[in-house]
């Protein structure tokens, strides 16, 4: 039990001192879009995994009309 507090504390500590300003900063904004506009975010999603769930089907449509 003492371990892992020594890890957890070590851990925390290192943290803290790793001169990062990301740690205890706002959710998001490391992310390369902005997630402020949940209308433009929805689209950026809608979009992103529409096109991967979308490929498939295109490319069984463009082989079969060869």
């Amino acid at each position: 039990m003492l371990s892992g507090q020594l890890v957890r504390r070590f851990a925390t500590s290192a943290l803290r001192r790793s001169g990062h300003p990301e740690v205890g900063a706002k959710p998001g904004h490391n992310l390369p879009f902005s997630i402020n506009n949940r209308y433009k975010l929805t689209l950026y999603f809608i979009l992103y995994f529409g096109s991967g769930f979308a490929t498939p089907f295109l490319i069984v449509r463009h082989q079969m009309l060869k």
